[in-house]
């Protein structure tokens, strides 16, 4: 038992996968102002981490919960905090920080990461935004409307592991294909986009780029076609055909694309996709639309097991400032599952994280789902970062 006694909690396990040398260079690149006396930024981390992966919904709860386990804080690289330095620090010390802290747990993430489950060996990438309701009389920065406020949080999540490789954030009224304009795509590489993407001048870029799209069609598109291909209408398809885009964006896109219509077998439900791909089989251009879904799942999932729809600070620093902490910790999750091989889906892990972060169990095992066992050396040593 007194083995058992020395072992440190899941909690600190979790975050030593994080090298604080790099984390340290990075406070000191994105800092403002005297040096921090009461707090560190690692302390800030600890505490907004705690708040993200035990579902506190306030910064009393996480101060409370911290005050709580005060003999365990040692273990944590941290020291105790009160509510009113954590929110100064939250306000005041830039969101930049955990930006930079995920780009890098983003590049050690990609290298570990499972391809995609298509044949085609192109990258492949699905965008989409999401807004989060503010209230507008609290968080006055994030004006939406008359009476309501927002940020929205776009994301181009890679298939090859179904990551956030491009993350930003913007206040509400930010048009989705204003951020996809200025996203950094490798050539060669496949981008899946529902309808508010559709913007003929951005298509005749991202081909002039190299760059597939995949996208529906606009119902009220003028096109003309050039050429109509042959079908297996046993595979869902209705049509495959080459067009030109006619009318007032004809000279946005004077490329010729092409035009795929397929009924879903299980709704009956009829979709118009367009592409610049001619090289892919018509179906597995349906495909790719349907894996489209993918990124409704990974906003689903942050906003159900993460801390991204209600916010400790009310500033726009201190909104930021969570947001990229949610996903640094989606990141070390997705981590340590590419690294251990776990079978648990990051929701099971996060669940498993909430009732036990302060326990003194083995991680891996906990997150496998094992019984706990004897004391032992721990095979979460095995995991480094490189």
């Amino acid at each position: 038992m007194q083995a058992l006694a020395h072992r440190n909690t899941v909690f600190a396990q979790l975050l030593k996968f994080i090298p604080r040398h790099e984390f340290e260079t990075l406070a000191n690149q994105h800092h403002r102002g005297q040096k921090l006396r009461k707090v560190s930024r690692w302390s800030q981390f600890v505490a907004l981490s705690l708040g993200q992966l035990a579902g506190r919904a306030s910064l009393r709860d996480i101060v409370s919960n911290l005050s709580a386990q005060t003999a365990k804080l040692y273990h944590l690289g941290s020291a105790s905090v009160t509510s009113t330095t954590l929110a100064r620090v939250n306000e005041s010390q830039p969101y930049t920080l955990y930006e930079a802290l995920f780009h890098k747990l983003l590049s050690r993430c990609q290298g570990l990461a499972p391809r995609h489950g298509f044949r085609f060996k192109n990258k492949l990438y699905s965008l989409d935004a999401t807004t989060i309701d503010l209230c507008l009389s609290v968080f006055p920065w994030a004006r939406f409307g008359s009476t309501k406020g927002a940020v929205k949080v776009h994301v181009g999540l890679d298939h090859d592991g179904f990551l956030p490789s491009f993350v930003t954030v913007t206040d509400g009224k930010t048009h989705d294909v204003t951020v996809g304009r200025t996203l950094d795509l490798p050539a060669e590489s496949i981008v899946v986009m529902d309808r508010a993407y559709n913007d003929y001048s951005w298509f005749n870029a991202l081909n002039d780029k190299g760059i597939f799209f995949v996208t529906r069609q606009k119902r009220n598109a003028l096109y003309r076609v050039v050429e109509r291909h042959h079908v297996l209408k046993d595979k869902g398809l209705t049509s495959d055909q080459t067009i030109v885009i006619t009318g007032s964006n004809a000279g946005k896109c004077p490329v010729a694309l092409r035009r795929i219509g397929y009924r879903d077998p299980e709704t009956g439900k009829h979709y118009v996709f367009l592409t610049n791909n001619f090289r892919l089989a018509a179906r597995t251009i349906a495909d790719i639309y349907k894996a489209r879904w993918q990124i409704e799942l990974f906003f689903k999932c942050i906003k159900q097991n993460l801390k991204i729809k209600t916010f400790v600070g009310t500033s726009r620093n201190a909104v930021l400032t969570q947001i990229w902490i949610a996903m640094c910790a989606y990141l070390l999750l997705a981590w340590i599952k590419f690294n251990s091989r776990i079978d648990q889906s990051l929701q099971q892990m996060i669940r498993l994280l909430q009732l036990n972060l302060f326990e003194r169990r083995e991680l891996l095992p906990l997150l496998k789902g094992e019984p706990p066992g004897p004391p032992e050396a721990s095979p979460q040593a095995e995991l480094r970062f490189s």
